[in-house]
C-alpha cells in the first residue's frame, strides 16, 4: 500500500491464537455452492496479501511471518500486488452473485469495489508518480514502525523468538532506506519530488529518531522490559545484540537518509505544494479522491460543497456566540477561544484527567445509542514525543479482540496550551467511543465477516463514522456546556473545511499559507494545529476529504430511516445495521441501509 499510515489505523488485530492463521471458511446455514466459492476466494486473497505484508499479519496476530518485514519499494512486490489483484477480479466474475445469500452480496460488492479501485493504482499514469514519492512526514515508516517495534505497540515481546524476531524486522526496516533513496533520485530527474516543507518536517522527524542515541532509542526499549517469559540468562545477550543493531544499522540509515534528505533532496524539492504543479499530479488527485471517498467525484464539487458546509456552519456558531454573551465578531470569539487562559490544560496530567472523566460519562450513557458494545478495552495514552510535533491532536490505534492489547486513544500534549479544553468532547467522540474505538474493534471481532471485511476498510466509512459519532454529542450528554458545543462545531468546521482546502491545494493552486489563513479565519482552531492540518494534506492528498464525506451519507441515511420508520425508528438498530458488517464503500452502504428499511 502506498499509504502505510493509514493501512495500520484501517487493519484490524485479531486472530483465533496468537501465532495461527485464520482456519479455511467453513460452510454456514444457507449456504450454497456459488457462496463457498467466494468465501474460498475471499480466504485465498487474504492469504496472497498477509505473505505480501507481514506486518499486517504481525498486527492481526498472525505470526507466521513474524521474522520478516517485507520487500516494500521493489518491482517484485509491485508486479506481485497488481498479479494477486488481477487474479482475485478474475474468480470474483466466475462467482454468480445471484445465487449468493444476500449477506455475501455485500461481501461480493465490496470486494470488487475495493479490488477495482486498488488495481487502478497500477496504472502507469498513477504509479509513475507514486512509486517515485516512497516517504512522507504523515504516511512514511518512520512515522509508525518505530512505535510498532517498540514494545508497547503492534509487535508482541513475549518470548526469546520474539525478540529475536523483532531484530530481523529491523534490518528489514534499515535495508529499505537505500531503495528508497534510489527510487526517489529517480523521481528528483523526472520532476517527481515531494513539497519542500513536506521534507524539511522528515528531516526533523529523522534527527529526532537519531538524537534518541542508543539506550534512549525507542528501538531498544523492549531490552528494558522483559516479561518473566524471556529467561535472564538471555536478556543480557539480548540487550548486546539490540544495542549492537541500533548502533551499527538503524541508526546508521537513519543518519544517512537524513543526510540525503537534508543535501541532495530538499534542493531538488518542489517549492509548489500542490499536486497538480507535479507532473502527473492532476491525474494522481483524481485518483485519490475516488480511493479516499469511494465515489467519482470532481474537485470542483467537491470544493462548492465544503464551500456550503463553512456557511452552514458559521451560522451555528454565531448561535453559540450569542449564548454566551460574547460581545464583538465571531473571529474576535475565536481569538477569545484561542487565547484566554481559562480554555488552556494546566498540566499534561489535567489533559489525561479530563479524558477519563469524559469516557466515564459516555460509558454511563451509550446503551441508550448501541446494541452492538465491543469487547477490546481501550486505553488512553499521550502521543509519543519523538512524533508529537507534527501529529494530529488526537489518533487511535487498534487493540487486538482477544485482549492481549487494548485499543489505544492518543491525545496530544505537545504545545499544550493550544490543546484547548473546549475541544476534548469532541475529539473524545470521534477517536475512541463511539467513534474510532467502536467501529474498527466491532468490525474485528465479528468473526462472521470474511478476513478482508474484518480487517480492512477505506476511509469514508472509517472516518466518516467517527465524524458521525460526533453528532451524537446531545443523545450522549455531551457539549452541554457553549464551550464545548463551540469544540463540536469547531470540530464539525474543521472537516468541512478540508474540502475546501484539499482541493484548493491540490486542483486550484493554493499556497500553504493561503490555506493556513482560510482555516484560521473560518474556525477558532489555533495556528499550531492549522499549520499541522495543512502540511498533513500537502504529505497525503484526498484522504482528509473521506470525513464529511462520509458523514454526510451517513446523516443522509439516518434522516431517511427516521422518515420512513416514524416514532418506530430506534437509533440502536440504525447504528447496528451501520456497523455490523464492517467497513464499507458508500455506494454498497447506501444499498445496505436502503434494503433495510425497504424489509423494515
Amino acid at each position: 500500500m502506498r499509504r502505510i499510515l493509514l493501512a495500520t489505523l484501517l487493519l484490524a488485530t485479531a486472530a483465533p491464537a496468537l501465532g495461527q492463521a485464520l482456519p479455511p471458511p467453513t460452510p454456514l446455514p444457507g449456504d450454497g455452492p456459488e457462496d463457498a466459492k467466494l468465501k474460498r476466494l475471499f480466504y485465498d486473497s487474504d492469504e496472497r496479501d498477509l505473505k505480501l505484508d507481514p506486518i499486517s499479519a504481525i498486527l492481526r496476530g498472525d505470526m507466521r511471518y513474524a521474522d520478516q518485514f517485507g520487500e516494500y519499494f521493489t518491482d517484485a512486490r509491485i508486479a506481485l500486488g497488481k498479479r494477486n489483484l488481477e487474479t482475485d477480479l478474475a474468480a470474483l466474475k466466475a462467482i454468480d452473485r445471484a445465487k449468493l445469500t444476500p449477506t455475501d452480496r455485500i461481501a461480493y460488492d465490496v470486494f470488487r469495489n475495493q479490488a477495482e479501485i486498488n488495481l487502478r493504482a497500477y496504472a502507469p499514469a498513477i504509479l509513475s508518480v507514486t512509486r517515485f514519492l516512497p516517504f512522507n512526514h504523515f504516511g512514511g515508516f518512520q512515522t509508525f514502525y518505530p512505535d510498532f517495534a517498540s514494545g508497547k505497540g503492534g509487535a508482541p515481546f513475549k518470548t526469546v523468538a520474539d525478540y529475536r524476531n523483532n531484530l530481523k524486522r529491523n534490518a528489514g526496516y534499515a535495508a529499505l532506506y537505500p531503495r528508497a533513496i534510489a527510487l526517489m533520485r529517480e523521481g528528483m530527474a523526472k520532476g517527481i519530488v515531494q513539497p519542500k516543507l513536506v521534507v524539511t518536517n522528515m528531516i526533523a522527524q529523522f534527527d529526532a529518531l537519531i538524537d534518541q542515541g542508543v539506550e534512549g532509542s525507542v528501538f531498544y526499549a523492549p531490552v528494558t522490559m522483559f516479561p518473566a517469559t524471556v529467561p535472564a540468562a538471555d536478556q543480557a545477550a539480548l540487550k548486546a545484540e539490540y544495542a549492537a543493531q541500533i548502533r551499527d544499522v538503524i541508526i546508521p540509515a537513519h543518519v544517512k537518509f537524513r543526510n540525503f534528505l537534508k543535501t541532495e533532496y530538499l534542493p531538488k524539492a518542489r517549492d509548489t505544494v500542490g499536486l497538480s504543479a507535479m507532473p502527473g499530479g492532476a491525474a494522481l488527485y483524481a485518483y485519490d479522491i475516488e480511493t479516499n471517498t469511494t465515489l467519482p467525484l470532481k474537485a470542483e464539487a467537491v470544493h462548492q460543497l465544503g464551500l456550503s458546509e463553512v456557511a452552514r456552519i458559521t451560522r451555528e456558531m454565531e448561535a453559540q456566540q450569542a449564548k454566551v454573551g460574547y460581545k464583538g465578531t465571531l473571529h474576535q470569539f475565536f481569538d477569545y477561544l484561542r487565547t484566554d487562559a481559562r480554555f488552556q490544560p494546566k498540566s499534561a496530567d489535567d489533559l489525561r484527567l479530563g479524558y477519563e472523566a469524559i469516557g466515564k460519562r459516555i460509558d454511563a450513557r451509550i446503551r441508550e445509542q448501541f446494541s452492538l458494545i465491543p469487547k477490546t478495552p481501550l486505553e488512553i495514552r499521550p502521543v509519543p514525543d519523538y512524533r508529537a510535533k507534527s501529529d494530529a491532536a488526537g489518533s487511535y490505534q487498534q487493540g487486538a479482540p482477544d485482549g492481549s492489547r487494548p485499543g489505544i486513544f492518543y491525545y496530544n500534549t505537545y504545545d499544550l496550551p493550544t490543546r484547548y479544553t473546549w475541544g476534548m468532547e469532541t475529539l473524545y467522540l470521534h477517536e475512541a467511543v463511539p467513534g474510532h474505538h467502536f467501529q474498527i474493534s466491532l468490525a474485528q471481532e465479528n468473526q462472521a465477516l470474511p478476513a478482508f471485511m474484518r480487517f480492512g476498510g477505506n476511509t469514508a466509512y472509517v472516518e466518516g463514522w467517527a465524524l458521525y459519532a460526533e453528532t451524537l454529542w446531545k443523545p450522549l450528554g455531551m457539549e452541554t456546556d457553549p464551550y464545548q458545543r463551540m469544540g463540536g462545531l469547531s470540530d464539525e468546521m474543521l472537516r468541512a473545511m478540508r474540502l475546501v482546502v484539499d482541493t484548493g491545494i491540490h486542483a486550484k493552486g493554493w499556497t500553504r499559507d493561503q490555506a493556513i489563513q482560510y482555516m484560521l479565519d473560518n474556525s477558532p482552531m489555533g495556528r499550531t494545529d492549522a499549520t499541522a492540518e495543512v502540511e498533513r494534506y500537502i504529505a497525503i492528498p484526498g484522504q482528509a476529504l473521506a470525513y464529511k464525506i462520509g458523514q454526510l451519507t451517513i446523516l443522509k441515511l439516518k434522516a431517511e430511516a427516521e422518515a420512513k420508520q416514524g416514532a418506530a425508528f430506534d437509533p440502536r438498530a440504525f447504528h447496528a445495521e451501520v456497523l455490523d458488517t464492517g467497513s464499507l464503500p458508500m455506494p454498497v452502504l447506501e444499498q445496505k441501509l436502503r434494503d433495510w428499511m425497504a424489509k423494515k
